[in-house]
């Protein structure tokens, strides 16, 4: 390890304390200053040398690790410091390597946190004006989404998904490599279809943290790729006699434009949909995102970029993964748990920003209750993480990285893959050849019950 690390002395070797993340000081001038920002990254890649635990976690770690290894000095010092956004480019905020790899993560006195250090160098990056315009456009997830919702439009957009002459042309304009898998858009909505089946039910019933009452943020991929799971999730809710309704108007929760460094956007998404959503909370309603990135953000993200803003707050407070609700309510006793249909076996696969919100399997838990029901529980990233899993430059990564899942799910021989990041799941079932369909676990739930 070169002279650049902090080699401990008497301190200990890794951390015991419960990991915690500090404020994100992102509107401060020295955040997007690059000589403390190089500085960092010294410090935190020559950690990472010492280390080297997180190699098998994504493609940053091979890529620092080699940089290191074929430099002269074999050593961090040995490596262009214009190499260091190689490392950079492949990190995709999955958080895993924070939450359960890194022995040195805060309180520790090394205080590791590579994903946000990452996302530091990602907005220099962007402030530098140094994104690409189809990187901008392709995170636009509401944009596009409501262009391709229009129903001529829905038409021609999944026929060129499906052409391979056309998908070099979607290549050239988005920067989305011709083999990945891209999803189907749908010019009946969730807010279109959904709408026809809610209505409030006489009252919600509180048990543990929640109060039987939910506002549903439909996300962008819920409301343009996947409104049946949306209606599927409604239908369970209400089911369970939990009143749903949906957040009318709303903007995207702002991940991916974080996982491009674009904050700035972040924080305008952050403006619209704050009030909205805090509003429901006041009017006694709890909160729920179908996709576990987009609670991530309202939970994580969003509250460290704003730390004292009481309304984030509260909306953190709120705001629920699905199966982890359900579970609270099972816990209960208020889970309707008469499933009257076997879904069979499973191959089940936990999302990274599920699990690094600390809430358990609660999706496992909740599958495990259907009688017969077997599964094969994954605990691994898919590399699929938003733009990651279609860009051209990073499409092989994001397969290489599928790999180990798609090769014991082949083995698994099972009925269905199923992952609450939908992403996830279409990008195991690309990867076996689309040979098993992909489904999302609240829509197995609801086959469960027959409704």
């Amino acid at each position: 390890m070169s002279e650049a690390a902090p080699k401990g002395g008497g301190k200990r070797e890794g951390g015991l304390g419960a990991p915690t993340r500090h404020p994100i000081d992102w509107k401060s001038e020295a955040f997007y200053d690059e000589v403390p920002l190089f500085k960092e990254l010294e410090r935190v890649y020559d950690i990472c040398h010492g280390c080297r635990r997180c190699v098998s976690l994504c493609q940053s770690f091979p890529v620092l690790f080699d940089l290191i290894d074929e430099s002269k000095t074999m050593e961090v010092d040995g490596v262009d410091k214009k190499d260091y956004w190689k490392v950079v480019d492949q990190c995709y905020l999955c958080d895993l390597c924070y939450q359960v790899k890194c022995p040195y993560v805060p309180p520790h006195e090394w205080n590791v946190d590579f994903p946000h250090l990452m996302l530091r160098a990602k907005a220099v990056q962007f402030k530098k004006g140094e994104v690409g315009a189809a990187r901008k456009l392709l995170t636009n997830t509401r944009a596009i989404g409501g262009l391709a919702s229009i129903p001529v439009v829905t038409e021609m957009v999944n026929a060129a998904n499906r052409s391979p002459t056309l998908r070099k042309v979607v290549k050239t304009v988005l920067g989305v490599h011709p083999d990945a898998h891209v999803p189907t858009y749908h010019s009946r909505t969730a807010h279109d279809r959904v709408n026809v089946v809610t209505g409030a039910l006489p009252s919600g019933r509180a048990a543990g943290p929640t109060r039987g009452k939910v506002a549903l943020f439909v996300t962008c991929y819920g409301e343009y790729n996947m409104p049946q799971v949306v209606d599927d999730l409604v239908r369970v809710l209400r089911h369970n006699a939990i009143d749903v309704k949906l957040i009318e108007q709303e903007q995207c929760c702002g991940m991916p434009k974080l996982e491009l460094g674009d904050l700035e956007s972040v924080a305008k998404y952050k403006q619209f949909n704050l009030p909205v959503l805090h509003e429901a909370v006041k009017e006694g309603w709890d909160l729920m995102a179908p996709i576990p990135s987009c609670v991530l953000m309202f939970r994580q993200e969003i509250p460290l970029m704003f730390p004292d803003d009481a309304e984030v707050q509260a909306v953190k407070a709120r705001i629920f993964d699905p199966f982890e609700y359900l579970m609270h309510r099972h816990k209960a006793g208020l889970l309707d748990t008469g499933f009257k249909k076997p879904i069979g076996k499973l191959a089940y696969h936990a999302p990274c920003h599920q699990r690094v919100q600390n809430i358990g399997p609660k999706t496992r838990d909740l599958l495990s209750l259907i009688p017969g029901t077997q599964i094969e529980f994954i605990e691994r990233c898919s590399g699929h993480d938003g733009t990651y899993g279609v860009r051209d430059e990073t499409y092989a990564y994001a397969m290489k990285i599928a790999k180990p899942i798609v090769t014991r799910v082949n083995k698994a021989d099972v009925d269905h893959v199923t992952s609450d990041c939908p992403m996830a799941a279409d990008h195991i079932a690309h990867g076996m050849g689309n040979t098993k369909p992909a489904s999302h676990p609240i829509s197995l739930v609801r086959m469960a019950y027959g409704i």
